[in-house]
């Protein structure tokens, strides 16, 4: 039985519902995080759902280092409480920063050591080691991530083929793949999540096309295909993906250029919606974004067609609701924002931002 005082509450709560006037949540708030190489900060904004308008929130420095380097790479930790970038210049650096959780801004927590000049970085799905990927060094690493945030030493550094350019973990986090851009394979480890430990896993070694240049890849959000763009045909394949033995088996093979293309290729970056159902691409030549629709069955792409967007797009990213792309250009210092159309996928550009000098990476977080 209830007692008075509760009863009263919750006769309370029942005629406030019963009139509309029921007590408001807190809404969640979507941020996103640019990183600027050559101004060495971090541009910070928050992105209204209901707009798609962006607000300037902060401009975030690197504590204790004179200049980042060629890019910025940056990682979200899974519990959406720490961003760490990397710095690619010496000394070699990991910045942790602390997210706050209502407004979105970055503290510094603590700086720790990477292996190299690490042009990727990210979380392994734990949250508790971070993957690194060294381009001039052809390298890979992984280092522990402690409680607070911060990263400990390199625990492994292994050699691979030329230039490693991303170092990624399987969604079940068992496998951990790194493209060779400059050997044309993508390399397969077996990981223990428990140990942190790396062992070569020879079955998984795919090889790309000569001088294709694998770079970048992601897995579909059901995790049974994987999508690879390559730097230097701007060839975008699709694998189907064993998670039992981390091997890759390639289904299609488009391209991320442009109809009438008649430059150099120069690919970077891929993401794909949050329901698996859109997939874009970025082109530094042609400066343009490549949109693909996704068959839910089989992983394969069908072209939506091709959008202009910032100078030399590194870097882009899709907020965590699939409805807004954001693409930063490295030459012309701002951030275009997009709609996704939620039935075609086509992108409908809202508005530009400026952002900071030599933008190249891109981060979208939704807290609650």
């Amino acid at each position: 039985m209830l007692g008075s005082g509760t009863a009263l509450a919750t006769t309370l709560i029942i005629a406030a519902f019963a009139t509309g006037l029921a007590p408001r949540t807190s809404r969640a708030e979507t941020f996103a995080y640019i990183g600027n190489a050559d101004s060495n900060d971090i541009s910070v904004f928050r992105l209204d759902p209901a707009t798609g308008e962006m607000a300037p929130v902060q401009t975030a420095a690197f504590p204790g280092v004179e200049k980042p380097g060629s890019s910025t790479p940056l990682a979200i930790s899974p519990d959406r409480r720490v961003l760490i970038a990397g710095v690619r210049s010496q000394p070699y650096l990991a910045v942790s920063f602390a997210i706050d959780p209502k407004s979105g801004q970055l503290s510094p927590i603590a700086n720790g050591p990477l292996a190299d000049s690490m042009a990727n970085i990210a979380f392994d799905r734990s949250g508790k080691f971070l993957f690194s990927a060294s381009y001039g060094g052809n390298k890979v690493a992984i280092n522990p991530v402690q409680a607070n945030g911060a990263v400990a030493a390199p625990a492994q550094v292994i050699p691979t083929g030329l230039n490693a350019h991303a170092f990624l973990p399987a969604p079940d986090n068992r496998f951990v793949f790194a493209t060779n851009l400059g050997s044309d394979q993508v390399l397969s480890f077996k990981f223990d999540a428990t140990t942190g430990a790396l062992t070569a896993n020879e079955a998984g070694t795919a090889k790309t096309p000569e001088k294709s240049g694998p770079r970048h890849f992601i897995f579909h959000p059901n995790g049974k295909f994987i999508y690879l763009l390559h730097e230097l045909n701007a060839d975008l394949a699709v694998y189907a993906y064993d998670a039992d033995k981390g091997t890759w088996r390639e289904a299609q093979r488009t391209s991320a250029l442009p109809s009438g293309f008649s430059g150099k290729p120069w690919a970077a970056d891929l993401h794909i919606t949050p329901n698996g159902q859109f997939l874009y691409a970025s082109e530094r030549t042609s400066n343009t974004l490549a949109a693909f629709k996704v068959d839910a069955a089989s992983g394969h792409l069908t072209t939506i067609g091709n959008v202009p967007t910032e100078t030399q797009p590194r870097g882009f990213n899709i907020d965590p609701s699939g409805h807004y792309l954001a693409a930063v250009g490295e030459l012309s210092n701002g951030m275009s924002l997009y709609g996704i159309d939620q039935a075609s996928g086509a992108l409908t550009k809202l508005k530009s931002y400026a952002v900071g000098k030599k933008p190249n990476w891109v981060e979208f977080v939704t807290l609650p």
